[in-house]
């Protein structure tokens, strides 16, 4: 159970509901308890006055006493049990809440590279199901563990004082049914954790499916993604089986152990009150439904196992990703305004995870408030540009500097805060339009939103439709053409108004009468913004106060529109090839 203390910090936190718990729990074992020993008084009652040692009236008013004593006792019982269940079973919802709230939290912490080495389905699985397992240990399992622990600290001292040899010839079989446990619940670790696994596995696949789902229709490859379903379905069944045929072991055994038990209760019982070791049928009766109380808390046990079995296996997988580390970290704890100047010195950058090196001793120095374009071709690296500014990664070598301060010493939350950054493959959310649009500004008044829609040229196709701002969008935009999700996106940035914009690529789906629409609205609202356009169009460069184009990784020109128009190079013939295509 190593990987499971990771959880004792909830129950910790926890402690005091889980102690009031434990106490209902025994209250609730206790009163279970007085049934049994007033069912042998009953006896010893009718057996009484059958050798007429009480007379009936007396028999009667007796009888009538225990039957009020064990149907009081019962209610209270359930009542307590109840509570128990209230108290215990709340308590692993608050832990798993916080656990799922952990997980979250660490993984919007961690840098871009993890997710290009782990898949969707896999961090979802994790999330989602293996805290799902987590949580069953830390209700279900501690609250039947306890209740468990509690009955045979009280039963079988019960069972020793009143009759030990038939006491010690009733438990015999538990010994046997605890090797037994061990042995199973080894098996059952090693299968849980496999099943698991390939829990994220087919989550993965079935989320690419939805995801890529017009792809799909679009190549008629429904039979083959069926079929590839179906056979990740069916392995997925083996593995569950063969879960499944061990854990079905358990409650057979237990209940035959038990079943040995109850025989060992009628015949070595039997000869004892036949012999006169034991004076009433009434122990008899008493043991049996001891060992009956038994029944379910050593039934259980298998579950138990299981349980914690597999909650091992799933807080293994959950800690596997606590345990990575971000590669980006905040270092500096202080905010400092953010004014807009940017410098690359000598920077150089790989990809660890494909060892392509996109940058090569780039240097530049960019003004507050400047506007500067960055042309090149397809693996340029222009976007990794934009990547380096807002720290998704860190350079290989060399510096970036941001007001003359290397960006590793500004505070990662106030820089990204002063950034406004439009990726090419805008992200909308399955929500409102306007919802989307505020997502730069949550507290953001309907005038701005519409305001920023029309700098974004988006504001008449939105009141096009029919909910117009509060039309709903699917999943990932797909309700809006690729254009209008590039502007949308545009609008969300502008609402955000911060001191520096980065707009990769974001007009590639638009026309160019948009574009330049755009690009005018731009340049009147980022007046006194550090404004950067990545783009293939000489159109979005010509009003920038400074062009770089980019060639592998180097940069290979630099200056206005004007000044690289003039020179045979790479920006001209891009200028008179787009210029004979209009």
């Amino acid at each position: 159970m190593k990987e499971l203390k990771h959880v004792n910090k909830y129950f910790k936190k926890y402690w005091f509901k889980l102690l009031v718990g434990i106490l209902i729990t025994i209250i609730a074992r206790v009163f279970q308890l007085v049934m049994p020993s007033y069912v042998n008084n009953s006896i010893q009652v009718v057996e009484d006055f059958m050798a007429q040692k009480i007379t009936e009236p007396v028999a009667k008013e007796m009888l009538l006493e225990f039957i009020l004593i064990i149907v009081g006792a019962a209610l209270l019982s359930g009542f307590f049990t109840f509570l128990m269940r209230q108290t215990i079973i709340n308590v692993s919802r608050y832990i798993e809440y916080d656990l799922k709230n952990e997980v979250f939290d660490h993984y919007q912490l961690l840098s871009l590279s993890f997710y290009k080495k782990n898949r969707t389905g896999d961090l979802m699985n994790r999330i989602s199901e293996d805290v799902g397992q987590v949580r069953m240990y830390a209700g279900p399992a501690v609250m039947y563990g306890m209740n468990t622990v509690t009955l045979f600290a009280c039963i079988i001292p019960i069972m020793f004082i009143k009759a030990p040899t038939l006491a010690a010839y009733t438990l015999i079989p538990l010994p046997i049914l605890s090797v037994l446990i061990y042995k199973i619940s080894k098996v059952i670790h090693n299968r849980s954790t496999v099943v698991q696994e390939y829990l994220s596995t087919l989550s993965t696949f079935t989320q690419e499916v939805f995801s890529g789902v017009s792809v799909i229709k679009a190549y008629a490859l429904e039979p083959q993604v069926s079929g590839d379903l179906g056979g990740l379905a069916v392995e997925g069944k083996n593995k569950s089986m063969d879960l499944a045929k061990v854990n079905a072991w358990f409650f057979p055994l237990m209940i035959l152990l038990i079943g040995i038990s109850n025989i060992f209760v009628i015949y070595i019982g039997g000869k004892q009150y036949i012999d006169g070791e034991i004076n009433s049928v009434g122990v008899i009766a008493e043991f049996i439904l001891y060992v009956n109380m038994l029944t379910w808390p050593v039934a259980i046990v298998g579950w138990l196992t299981s349980i914690v079995q597999r909650a091992e296996a799933s807080q293994k997988r959950i800690n596997e990703f606590l345990k990575e580390r971000p590669k980006i970290c905040n270092q500096v704890a202080e905010s400092i305004p953010i004014k807009g100047k940017i410098e690359f010195k000598n920077v150089s950058f790989t990809y660890e995870d494909t060892n392509i090196t996109a940058l090569k001793d780039i240097s530049f120095s960019i003004s507050p408030g400047e506007t500067v374009a960055i042309l090149g071709k397809t693996g340029a690296g222009k976007s990794t540009i934009l990547d380096l500014i807002t720290r998704l990664y860190d350079v290989s070598s060399g510096e970036i500097l941001i007001d003359d301060i290397p960006v590793k010493n500004i505070n990662l939350k106030t820089l990204r805060e002063a950034i406004g950054a439009v990726p090419q493959d805008a992200l909308l959310f399955s929500d409102t339009i306007e919802s989307n649009i505020k997502f730069g500004k949550y507290d953001a008044m309907e005038k701005e939103v519409v305001t920023v829609a029309k700098n974004a040229a988006v504001h008449e196709n939105i009141m096009g439709f029919t909910k117009k701002y509060d039309t709903v969008l699917g999943e990932r935009g797909i309700t809006l053409s690729g254009g209008q999700k590039q502007r949308v996106s545009i609008a969300r940035a502008l609402l955000k108004d911060p001191k520096v914009y980065l707009f990769d690529d974001c007009l590639s789906a638009v026309d160019t009468e948009t574009e330049e629409e755009i690009l005018n609205n731009l340049k009147k609202v980022s007046n006194d913004k550090t404004t950067i356009i990545v783009s293939h169009r000489v159109s979005s460069a010509k009003n920038a106060d400074k062009v770089f184009v980019l060639e592998d990784g180097q940069l290979l020109q630099e200056g206005t529109h004007e000044e690289l128009n003039n020179v045979e190079g790479y920006y001209r013939e891009l200028y008179i090839n787009q210029l004979s295509e209009k």
